[in-house]
């Protein structure tokens, strides 16, 4: 059987670090949204117990991903049968865009019904957060809001705006580095998701990113012109958001005519993928 769907990229449109946890990780407080752009993906079941996945990344297979969150759920359900992943990028890897989260989501909730596994949600984000931080709301697929590690959602209702996303050529930021520096702020107060909403959206790591990757700051600089722009998590891609498409092209034009890879996009009330699986019988 085959199946096409597009695995769709994210923003955080504020994101606090409250603290650090006794396992090593720091708790956040997030407000996600799901755009309606990413990459293409295409499972193709196969009777042999293989997972196959296209040759498209400069890394072993076995590091990716979307090779381990299928090699999860078929060890997880003890599944005989194989798939062959094919995928079009379009999103960069180190952008801030959960593209690599949001492909191991799509393949969980993809082959979840394909291999008709029949695990819930909780089970699939249980699964997803043991690969990465990001998956779990690329899984629940919702406007939400995220706290602990980012896996604990609550579903919000929030205008969904257009976005225009740029990101740096060539500039790849490794969140490792970043949480080991010496001017990240971690310690922010707790607060409800109603009291952050009443204050202005920031993002804890953009002094730290901007401070050391110059082309993120002259980025930001730029899309200033635009109206307010942010940093995306803690990746190089920075948006601005706007109420309306027509106000949306006319900046995106704007910044293609300066070479500055760039897409717009629009925020979701359901993910492309739940969307897709809709139509599945």
């Amino acid at each position: 059987m085959n199946f096409q769907c597009i695995s769709p990229c994210k923003l955080n449109l504020f994101l606090y670090i409250t603290g650090k946890r006794p396992d090593g990780y720091h708790n956040l407080q997030t407000l996600f949204v799901i755009l309606n752009y990413g990459d293409s993906m295409t499972f193709e079941t196969v009777s042999d117990d293989v997972i196959t996945l296209s040759d498209v990344f400069d890394f072993p297979v076995k590091d990716n991903l979307i090779y381990k969150a299928a090699a999860l759920l078929k060890n997880y359900c003890a599944i005989r049968s194989g798939v062959r992943i094919d995928i079009k990028k379009v999103l960069p890897q180190g952008g801030g865009l959960g593209g690599g989260s949001g492909n191991a989501a799509t393949t969980l909730l993809v082959l979840n019904r394909l291999w008709h596994c029949n695990l819930d949600e909780a089970t699939l984000i249980k699964l997803g957060t043991s690969l990465g931080a990001d998956v779990p709301v690329f899984i629940k697929g919702v406007t939400a809001f995220g706290e602990g590690i980012g896996e604990i959602l609550t579903e919000v209702s929030y205008e969904n705006k257009w976005y225009l996303v740029c990101t740096p050529e060539g500039c790849h930021v490794p969140t490792p580095k970043l949480f080991s520096h010496k001017d990240l702020k971690k310690d922010s107060p707790v607060y409800s998701f109603d009291q952050l909403m009443n204050r202005p959206f920031e993002n804890c790591f953009t002094k730290v990113v901007t401070g050391e990757y110059p082309k993120v700051r002259e980025l930001l600089c730029y899309l200033s012109q635009f109206g307010p722009a942010f940093m995306s998590g803690s990746g190089s891609s920075c948006f601005v958001p706007f109420a309306d498409e027509d106000q949306a092209r006319r900046a995106y034009y704007a910044v293609t005519k300066s070479k500055i890879p760039a897409f717009v996009a629009k925020a979701v009330d359901r993910s492309p993928v739940l969307v897709a699986l809709d139509t599945l019988q």
